[in-house]
């Protein structure tokens, strides 16, 4: 039997890093994501050699061991071993033999979401393999226990509930983890004029987040007055982009993305940088309306607010930067799923 699944990646619309503890938890975040068609993949292929066969393409990692009930933890394609282990301690208490393939449609370090959609993905398909009753929030919430708990990387909680959920969802974000998801009903004219509005433009840098996430949890721990009274303010957006996005009023958008991205580098020294800067610069230049870097900062993806018939130029002037590249991009319906694939004496599924 051969099992897939698939998630979508996410654009940060508004309100990232109002998710991160320690502030959800003193303050309450509010984030409004949107997913994308651009996914993380997984493939799972029952075996019966006794063997865990790992080819995780996302991390140009590949490697096999013997199939035991918990793998060792020691840097390398950590996400699928990290799913592996809570599978087998909460829902399986034997060993599994079988191959797993990942792969993302997006770098890593891209700001997307690729590290936390890849662990819903890989979770999807051990829920489908084993049949175990996890609804949207039971996903979300067992992948950021297994990220952010289990394997102490750095984050927020956004993006794990954007890959299970999919679609356009505001969220809240309570203490002692309590999350609400509401996903919002845009109507499809509004979907297609922000679609035509938007640029997705990769930088040509992935970066890692841990670093800047974590001087922000820093500064709120600290109570820096500036840095999280710029965190306020990128919380207030998320109610602003909302009520923009229903009402279709692109330009009130843009002009929050703007005041977001100033408040954005207020929260962590390396959020820009020269390439971003430059990129920035020439893509207003060029008729650009706003811009903010999706995710943590850094690198990774920068989204563009453009005029339609202003978008061609804009999409030229990037590319005569030569560092990095336009990614085409619409919005997507529906999160993670798996679906199984069964061989019979006739018919192989390859």
């Amino acid at each position: 039997m051969i099992i897939r699944s698939k998630a979508p990646l996410r654009l940060g619309l508004a309100g990232g890093g109002s998710d991160v503890a320690p502030y959800s938890d003193i303050y309450g975040g509010l984030v409004l994501n949107a997913t994308i068609n651009l996914y993380a993949y997984c493939t799972i292929e029952e075996t019966h050699d006794g063997q865990i066969h790992i080819d995780a393409y996302d991390a140009d990692y590949h490697e096999d061991f013997p199939a035991v009930g918990q793998l060792e933890n020691d840097g390398r394609a950590l996400l699928v071993k990290g799913v592996y282990n809570r599978i087998v301690r909460d829902y399986h208490p034997q060993p599994l033999s079988f191959r797993i393939t990942t792969y993302n449609d997006a770098p890593a370090g891209s700001g997307l979401g690729t590290s936390s959609t890849m662990v819903v993905t890989i979770l999807k398909a051990f829920i489908e393999w084993l049949s175990l009753p996890l609804g949207d929030y039971e996903v979300a919430k067992l992948a950021y226990e297994i990220e952010r708990k289990d394997l102490q990387l750095s984050g927020g909680k956004q993006d794990q509930y954007a890959a299970a959920f999919g679609g356009f969802n505001y969220m809240e974000f309570l203490k002692d983890d309590m999350v609400i998801v509401n996903p919002l009903k845009i109507k499809r004219w509004i979907v297609d004029e922000l679609e035509a509005s938007m640029l997705l433009y990769f930088t040509g840098r992935s970066r890692s987040s841990a670093a800047i996430i974590d001087e922000q949890k820093k500064n709120t721990q600290e109570k820096k007055s500036d840095a999280v009274e710029a965190m306020h303010k990128i919380k207030q957006s998320a109610v602003d982009t909302k009520l923009a996005l229903l009402k279709g009023d692109i330009n009130a958008f843009a002009d929050i993305l703007r005041t977001a991205w100033e408040n954005k580098k207020k929260m962590a020294a390396h959020i820009t940088n020269p390439n971003i800067d430059k990129a920035m610069e020439v893509a207003l230049a060029a008729g650009a309306k706003a811009g903010k870097v999706s995710g943590a900062g850094g690198g990774g993806f920068i989204m563009f607010i453009v005029d339609p018939v202003k978008k061609k130029c804009v999409e030229e002037a990037l590319r005569q930067l030569g560092e990095g590249f336009i990614m085409p991009f619409n919005f997507s319906e529906g999160g993670a799923h798996g679906w199984k694939i069964y061989e019979t004496d006739n018919v192989k599924a390859f």
